[in-house]
């Protein structure tokens, strides 16, 4: 059951990181994958990362292009649009808040056990 409730809140904030790290630079799915990995999420599937790039891409939060790649054929880079980086910036305020709720609930806790 642990399993699925970590599952259930890096859905809710993966879209957030994924604003982050295509804010640094524009990047392909795979290297967003490494960079995830990189960051502690272990190994998000190809299942979870691309439908979730086409959603944003959809809603505008990004934009793609192809460009070549030195390793082989074309690479779809994705990078944040205007709404892209506005909902940034709203990811960042929000997930500030709930982690500071969060810390003082936790605090509550830590409290009861001492």
């Amino acid at each position: 059951m642990a399993q699925t409730n970590t599952s259930q809140m890096l859905k809710g904030v993966l879209q957030g990181c994924l604003l982050i790290i295509l804010n640094d630079e524009p990047s392909y799915g795979y290297a967003i994958m490494q960079r995830l990995t990189g960051f502690g999420f272990g190994d998000v599937p190809k299942g979870t990362i691309y439908p979730l790039l086409l959603t944003m891409e959809r809603k505008q939060l990004i934009a793609s292009t192809m460009q070549q790649s030195p390793d082989g054929p074309e690479r779809k880079y994705y990078h944040l649009t205007a709404t892209g980086q506005a909902e940034r910036q709203s990811f960042i305020a929000d997930w500030h808040n709930l982690q500071h709720n969060v810390t003082q609930v936790m605090a509550l806790e830590d409290e009861q056990n001492d």
